[in-house]
């Protein structure tokens, strides 16, 4: 007996890295998958059939039930064929998890409208074309669980990535808002910011990094890894955590964000006020000026600009 005896999920992305580890583990838990993955490069080019039918087969060749999906999430037509699909093979939906993501890194004054497009339509949007025609039955069939793929790059920042960043900040609240929108019908929504050797993470190249450390920006990501994951850095170690989101032991977990890496799950801080000022009226901007450091007092600008910049308001430095 599985955990998941019976139910049926689409994981978008499952091709390669952490979808694929997601679809494998959810088939060995008894979970009928719809492997979809158009096989794209990284930036979002090409297609290849190859990658998903070879997880759906190694799913089956293990005693699991799969079926491939080369859909592209990115369009409303592609997320309604992979819920489709699912009803038609196996008769029902009861998860749907998205993984699938591209890259088009580009700092933002470079970045074009393209580039900006691209990314948000398989992230972003593709999160949406999934969720949608899946959260209709599952309200139906009081029953379901949706889990989108966040990001250190959207929860917290990360130069180049405008675009990504962006999107990943967007799957974060739009689960929270699932969550809401679901919940009374039986239907949990969360999402899950990973940490793992990826193709997507190997193809940050070293100048980019060393560009970002020399220029003092905070790094929201783990330090590139050698090449193949290392020990407990490998996308394996992503999968047990949304695997158990997908149970019905996780019925209470709604709208929630987790950090996963390794042998670690942490639980990301609510959003909301952690200082507050306050005055008895409209605020001056002397005011502000005087009490809004109070609230950042502490906490490091992300990307402090170098010493020798002139920039007005800076205090000039003293000679003692």
């Amino acid at each position: 007996m599985g955990a998941l005896d019976g139910r049926t999920a689409v994981v978008t992305g499952s091709g390669r890295g952490i979808g694929r580890e997601v679809a494998l583990l959810l088939g060995r838990e008894g979970a009928n998958v719809v492997v979809n993955d158009p096989g794209v490069n990284v930036d979002g080019t090409g297609a290849d059939e190859g990658p998903a039918a070879e997880v759906a087969k190694e799913i089956e060749a293990a005693g699991g039930v799969a079926s491939a999906n080369f859909d592209s999430v990115a369009t409303v037509d592609g997320g309604e064929n992979m819920v489709k699909q699912a009803i038609d093979t196996y008769g029902r939906i009861d998860i749907a998890i998205h993984v699938a993501g591209i890259l088009r890194d580009r700092m933002v004054f470079n970045m074009s409208k393209e580039e900006w497009d691209a990314v948000i339509a398989v992230h972003l949007d593709g999160y949406f074309n999934v969720a949608k025609p899946a959260s209709v039955l599952m309200r139906q069939q009081r029953y379901g669980r949706i889990i989108g793929f966040s990001s250190g790059s959207g929860l917290r920042g990360n130069s180049g990535q405008a675009n990504y960043g962006a999107a990943k900040a967007a799957i974060a609240g739009m689960s929270r808002c699932l969550a809401r929108d679901l919940g009374r019908y039986g239907v949990t929504a969360n999402a899950i910011a990973p940490g793992a050797a990826t193709r997507m993470t190997q193809t940050v190249p070293d100048s980019a990094r060393q560009m970002r450390a020399s220029s003092g920006i905070s790094q929201s990501q783990a330090p590139q890894q050698p090449a193949g994951p290392p020990p407990m850095r490998g996308p394996e170690f992503v999968a047990p955590m949304v695997a158990y989101l997908c149970t019905d032991q996780a019925w209470n977990i709604n709208g929630k964000v987790f950090n996963v890496a390794g042998g670690t799950v942490g639980l990301s801080h609510e959003e909301g006020a952690i200082r507050t000022i306050e005055t008895a009226g409209v605020w001056d901007l002397g005011e502000l000026s005087q009490r809004v450091p109070t609230l950042i007092d502490g906490i490091a600008n992300p990307a402090p600009p170098p010493p020798d910049l002139d920039l007005p308001g800076r205090p000039v430095a003293s000679d003692d």
